[in-house]
């Protein structure tokens, strides 16, 4: 064990010092830091954590949503610096995943979209585009679903509208889920995320040209999960469909398809594109762990910039409208 010169060091000083080394990793490398972090409270929710890029009152907000098992910090680590020049950036860890909310309450989709507004009422802000990631798909749809006055346009990358398609499939993730995150729950297993897990994953950062340094890092990233809401997510993930309304989104959209995906395959992701009208496609020659790789980023901000120029073209200066209003009133008459 390192000792710290009054002893053993903690677990905050440990952190604290991966934190710092890659920091000078990614200078060293030419790269930004991955952008700095605070805590936001949530009325009535919890606390949540945020890394916050280019923080302004004026441009374009983008909010950065994660996927499964990954952080906000970790899933987006090479889209912050291409995103730096135009937009103001939002990447929040999901409930259960590193430092976001906690709460007794069972993980699901809806929650983790309900906890994105209140996160947007709690910075202030009208709306943005929502860009999600795996996971971070189903969590962006609802979003926009449920609070469609927030959602000025959707990207989304490596997921779709129904993950796991095949319906036995379907039931043996969402069965195997339910069981361990009911294990967890009462008590029959420590709910720390396992290192060795931790370990097993990050092998695939280290895979991706990325230094030792920073597989160390996104393995403390991973540690800080609660492994019971992350195998509530793995059920939520099993079970999600948004097939009976996905063709309603009237928002600009683009879909980044990861084309040697093996967790959700590149089908599925086509067809998230297929039933979004208007939809702009985007390909991307990598597996499911895509968004650690160099040149990943660079996509993901051509998609975001263009699904907010068509954003910004639906409402023209001149014009007085309350899209607000009239979200709203989409959302009665549903």
């Amino acid at each position: 064990m390192r000792r710290s010169p009054n002893g053993p060091s903690t677990g905050a000083e440990r952190t604290d010092t991966l934190r710092a080394e890659v920091r000078n990793v990614l200078e060293s490398d030419g790269r930004l830091p991955i952008p700095a972090g605070h805590r936001v409270l949530l009325p009535g929710r919890g606390t949540t954590f945020v890394r916050e890029l280019n923080q302004r009152d004026d441009g374009p907000t983008v909010l950065l949503v994660h996927g499964w098992m990954a952080s906000g910090g970790l899933n987006w680590l090479t889209t912050f610096e291409p995103l730096e020049d135009d937009f103001h950036v939002l990447a929040a860890d999901n409930r259960g995943h590193g430092r976001g909310i906690r709460t007794r309450s069972r993980f699901t989709i809806a929650d983790a979209a309900d906890d994105l507004a209140a996160l947007l009422d709690a910075l202030a802000i009208d709306e943005a585009i929502v860009v999600g990631y795996s996971l971070g798909g189903p969590i962006g749809q609802e979003l926009w679903h449920r609070h469609p006055d927030r959602v000025a346009g959707l990207v989304f990358a490596a997921t779709g509208f129904d993950l796991v398609q095949h319906g036995g499939a379907r039931f043996a993730m969402g069965g195997a889920a339910a069981m361990l995150a009911a294990g967890l729950r009462a008590g029959a297993a420590p709910t720390t995320f396992p290192a060795a897990l931790a370990r097993q994953v990050t092998r695939d950062v280290r895979g991706a040209n990325r230094p030792q340094t920073l597989t160390k890092w996104a393995r403390a990233e991973m540690q800080r999960h609660s492994w019971r809401m992350v195998s509530e997510a793995g059920f939520a993930i099993g079970t999600y469909s948004s097939s009976d309304w996905i063709g309603s989104i009237d928002v600009p959209t683009a879909v980044v398809v990861t084309q040697r995906d093996r967790a959700v395959p590149p089908e599925a992701q086509y067809g998230l594109a297929a039933a979004i009208p208007g939809t702009k496609l985007y390909r991307y020659d990598g597996g499911h762990i895509a968004c650690v790789e160099d040149g990943f980023g660079a996509l993901m901000a051509e998609a975001i910039t263009d699904v907010a120029e068509r954003a910004e073209q639906l409402v023209p200066d001149t014009a007085v409208v309350d899209l607000r209003e009239h979200a709203r009133a989409k959302v009665a008459a549903r």
